[in-house]
Formats: C-alpha cells, sequence, structure tokens
C-alpha cells in the first residue's frame, strides 16, 4: 500500500503555495485605498463567463460530492447521478427564468430579493434559516468529510488525526478568502476546478486499471459493468433497498427538481458568483458553462465508488482483501481508500491537492456567503445603518472566522453518519421546499403578498417535519415535493384572502424581453438537453 512521500508533499506544498499567493494578489487594493462592499462581497462584478462556470463547480463539487457521493455510489449506484445530470438542465432554468430578475435587482443576496418583494422581517427570517443552515450542515460537513479523507489518505487512518486537519483545512480556506473577499474566492476557483477534474479524472482511470487482474482501462470499465451491472441505472425499481433516496421516476419528475432548483437558484453561496458577473449576458454565459461540466462529474465522483464496490465484493486481490472488513462498512471511506491504495507517488500529490482544492473553495466560498448574509442581511439594517464599507468589510471577516470556529467545533460529531451526501440532502430539504415555493410565488405570481409569504415559509417547517415522521415511510424526495406543493397551496390561500384577489404592489414586472437569451446561449441549452436525453435513454 503507497503512503505519502516526500515528493507528494512537494507537489502538495506548491499547490498550496501558489492559492494562496494568487488568492491575494487578486485581492490586492491600491495604495490608500480600502475595499468597498461590492469589491469584497460581488468581486467588483467583474467576473467573466469562464471564471463563473469554474467557480460555481468548484463550490459546489466538495468533500460532500467526491468523498459523501462516492459513498453514495458504493451503496447506490450510477442513480446519484442525477443530482448531478438534473443540475445541468437546472442551471439552464436558473440563468433563463431567475439571474434575469436578480441581476436587474442589482442584488448583493438572495434574502435582499425578499425584501424588495415583500418585507425586512421576512428577509431576516430567510436570512437566519440561511446562517444556520450553511454553518451547521453545510460548513460542518465539508470540514468533516474533508478530515475524514486526508486522515484516511495522509493520517493514520483511525480518526485521530482528524481534528489536526479540521484545523488545517479552516486555516487554509480562511487565509485567503477572509481578506479576499469573493475575488479571491472566485479566481482561486479557476485553478481549484482544473486540478479537481485533472485529479478526479486520473484516480478513475488508475482505479479501473487495477479493479482487474488483467488490467488496463477498457479491461477494467468491462469488468465493473459485468460485475455490478445493477449499479449503473439511474431509475431505481420498487424492491431495490436504495428506493427510499432514490424514489424510481419519481426523481424526474418530483422532489429532485425542488433539491436542484433551490440548491442552484436561491443559494447563496451558489448564485453569488452570478451576481457578481460583468453582465446578465456574461452570467448566463456562466451557468450555461457549469451545466456542461456537470455532465462529466458523475465519471469522476460516482464511478470511483462503483468501482471500490466491485473490489469489495470480488475480494479478489489483496486491495480487495483490505478493504472488504476495515473500511467496507463504512462507504464514505471508499474514494480516499482508493487514493490511498493504489495512486503512485507523485501522482498521489497531485490527487490529494485536487481533493483539498474542492474542499477549500467549498469552504471559501460558504465563508464569504456567510460573511455576506450576516453583514448585509443581518448586522447593516440593525446594528450598522450608518457603518462604513470598512466597517461592513470587517464585520464580514469576523463573521466569516466565527463560522468558522463553530463548524470546526462541530465537525467532529458527524461521525455517526454513514452516508453523508444522504444526510445533507435530506436536512437541506427540511427547509429548502418552504423557501423554493416562496420564491417561486413571489417571482411569477403577481398576488403573491406578504402575509402569504410569511404563513408559507413558517408552516413549511412543521409541514416537513410532520412527513419527515409519519408512521408510513415515505422517499425524502417525496417528502419535499409534497412539502413545497403544500407551502404553495397556503402562501396562495393566504395571499387570495387576505389580499381581495389584488396584484400585490411590489410584484415583480415580466415581459417577453425579461426571459430573451443570446443565440449561443440557446443553443448550447439545446446540446445540454439532448445530451441528457442520450445519457438517462442509456443508463435507465
Amino acid at each position: 500500500m503507497n503512503t505519502f512521500h516526500t515528493l507528494d508533499f512537494i507537489v502538495f506544498g506548491t499547490y498550496a503555495a501558489l492559492i494562496l499567493f494568487v488568492g491575494l494578489w487578486v485581492s490586492r487594493t491600491p495604495k490608500g485605498t480600502t475595499k468597498s462592499t461590492e469589491d469584497y462581497f460581488l468581486a467588483s462584478k467583474s467576473l467573466p463567463w469562464w471564471a463563473i462556470g469554474a467557480s460555481l463547480i468548484a463550490a459546489n463539487i466538495s468533500a460532500e460530492q467526491i468523498i459523501g457521493m462516492s459513498g453514495s455510489g458504493f451503496t447506490i449506484g450510477l442513480a446519484i447521478a442525477s443530482y448531478e445530470w438534473m443540475a445541468a438542465i437546472t442551471l439552464i432554468i436558473v440563468a433563463k427564468y431567475f439571474l434575469p430578475i436578480f441581476i436587474k435587482q442589482g442584488l448583493y443576496t438572495i434574502p435582499e430579493f425578499i425584501e424588495k418583494r415583500f418585507n425586512t422581517n421576512l428577509k431576516t427570517i430567510l436570512a437566519i434559516f440561511w446562517l444556520a443552515l450553511f454553518i451547521f450542515v453545510n460548513l460542518t460537513a465539508v470540514l468533516f468529510l474533508g478530515a475524514k479523507s486526508l486522515d484516511t489518505i495522509i493520517g493514520n487512518g483511525d480518526g485521530t488525526t482528524m481534528p489536526w486537519f479540521i484545523v488545517g483545512l479552516a486555516l487554509f480556506a480562511a487565509a485567503y478568502s477572509l481578506w479576499g473577499g469573493l475575488s479571491a474566492v472566485a479566481w482561486t476557483d479557476v485553478i481549484q476546478v482544473v486540478l479537481l477534474v485533472i485529479g478526479g479524472i486520473i484516480t478513475t482511470i488508475i482505479a479501473l486499471q487495477y479493479v482487474t487482474p488483467q488490467g488496463g482501462v477498457i479491461n477494467g470499465m468491462k469488468h465493473v459493468y459485468n460485475t455490478a451491472g445493477d449499479k449503473f441505472h439511474m431509475i431505481l425499481s420498487k424492491d431495490n433497498p436504495q428506493f427510499n433516496n432514490l424514489p424510481g421516476i419519481a426523481v424526474l419528475i418530483g422532489g429532485m427538481w425542488i433539491a436542484n432548483l433551490y440548491y442552484w437558484g436561491f443559494n447563496q453561496y451558489i448564485i453569488q458568483r452570478a451576481l457578481a458577473a460583468k453582465s446578465l449576458r456574461e452570467a448566463q454565459k456562466g451557468l450555461a458553462f457549469a451545466a456542461f461540466l456537470k455532465l462529466i462529474i458523475p465519471a469522476i465522483v460516482v464511478i470511483p465508488g462503483i468501482i471500490a464496490y466491485v473490489m469489495y465484493i470480488d475480494n479478489t486481490n489483496t486491495a480487495g482483501t483490505i478493504f472488504s472488513i476495515a473500511e467496507g462498512a463504512n462507504n464514505d471511506h471508499a474514494y480516499p481508500w482508493l487514493i490511498k491504495t493504489f495512486i503512485p507517488i507523485g501522482i498521489k500529490g497531485l490527487v490529494v491537492a485536487a481533493l483539498t482544492a474542492a474542499i477549500v473553495s467549498s469552504l471559501a466560498s460558504m465563508l464569504n456567503s456567510t460573511a455576506t448574509i450576516f453583514t448585509m442581511d443581518i448586522y447593516k439594517p440593525y446594528f450598522g445603518k450608518q457603518a462604513t464599507d470598512s466597517k461592513l468589510v470587517s464585520v464580514g471577516r469576523i463573521t466569516a472566522l466565527m463560522a468558522l470556529c463553530i463548524a470546526g467545533l462541530i465537525a467532529p460529531a458527524m461521525s455517526s453518519f454513514p452516508q453523508m451526501f444522504q444526510y445533507i440532502q435530506e436536512y437541506t430539504g427540511v427547509v429548502s421546499p418552504g423557501i423554493l415555493a416562496v420564491f417561486i410565488m413571489g417571482l411569477f405570481w403577481k398576488k403573491t403578498n406578504t402575509r402569504g409569504a410569511i404563513a408559507g415559509v413558517l408552516a413549511s417547517i412543521p409541514v416537513a417535519l410532520a412527513l419527515k415522521f409519519l408512521p408510513i415511510s415515505m422517499p425524502f424526495l417525496d417528502q419535499m415535493m409534497y412539502t413545497c406543493l403544500i407551502t404553495i397551496v397556503i402562501i396562495l390561500g393566504v395571499s387570495l384572502s387576505s389580499g381581495q384577489g389584488d396584484d400585490n404592489p411590489k410584484a415583480i414586472p415580466l415581459t417577453a424581453d425579461t426571459f430573451f437569451t443570446s443565440k449561443g446561449f440557446n443553443i448550447l441549452a439545446y446540446v445540454i438537453c439532448i445530451l441528457l436525453v442520450v445519457l438517462y435513454s442509456v443508463f435507465w
């Protein structure tokens, strides 16, 4: 079994130095000037399409995807890739129908839209929701899974070095993101996503070479498919033990849309890159670029999990034997185990750098968005109405640091969850359907009023919890769909009864021109749709 050697540390150290240098370089300010809130939170609204697309993927693909989704690939198979492939079409929808409205409003944060469309109280409620979600679910999970993977690859593998890796990852992300803001995060993400893709492809190719005694990538692919053909179905049957996680055809027509539309359309740390674009057209091209990248992500985050599963059930070589007992029970060990066992010296340093890039880029993105929401939606309106830009930037930095400390303290408690990706989706799903319902109704139904929106978002939590703990077992994606539909009905009923059927004065004026997109964007959107039809047809 390979271990981390001096050459690997040199490669990894070079990566770390490069990221810190680029992050600090792009975040520098001219002598005698200070960062404005637009500079710090929106990268001076200067991001081009390719930086937006790369940064979106780097922010999205973190330990929860690489480690957690590989673990789910080990257990469920390719069906978990629906989160990736359906995200591609979701990004197209967000680019065409949501972004034009958001950018026209000149937003810093997603809660700010709620204030403009409804009122300050509802904005504050949702801002608190998001802060809690970022700190107690997203940041915590990424720190835990990141530290867990590094402990497996570099450390002792028994969890004793995890606290040190949690601290190390937190400090690394903070080193450039706290000072530089979104500019540092977005531009370093361009480097991080290149590393992520290269490292992921290398891991998949090398693992395929070792999965069969004959060796070779083609032989490996044939062996994996022949041995675990049942893992290559996108739509699970009802008798599949994982049906509750991915409930068959309902994935395509039900709750998966709730998860994806919320995540890609109304998640601050994702959409913030688009809000920082040079223009609407540039933002739309950036999301289309990200959609294309989404199509290839399963090859580097799901397939390795399936390969590890084949090694586990084959038990035909030493590596398979090692994995079969000690680590097979914890599926999230699959990806880091492949790296530790098969990646050769030197290349291992590059692959671990790619994995770390995914972790750190997501941490940095979440920190910046947590700081943005707290500063602009909580601190400024309630405590710092007269605060200068310099003061607001300082508050943002302190907020990010505090959030990182809290998440770091909580992260070790995540060890009791066997499939972290599913955990994140399930607990985010308690909050996201109600928020999505409020946004959809606020964007596209002019009669939606503040009373209806507040009633809907407050009712959505008990509705979600009631569905979750019903004596009848229900897949959580179905729970999300029903929660969203019930919330929409509540918003509709309260709005009609309290607004006498009139259009709300704060309704968004929409015209055909609002949703006009360029010919290039339209062509790429059609190509992505066709590719998705082909993929689902092949792996149905």
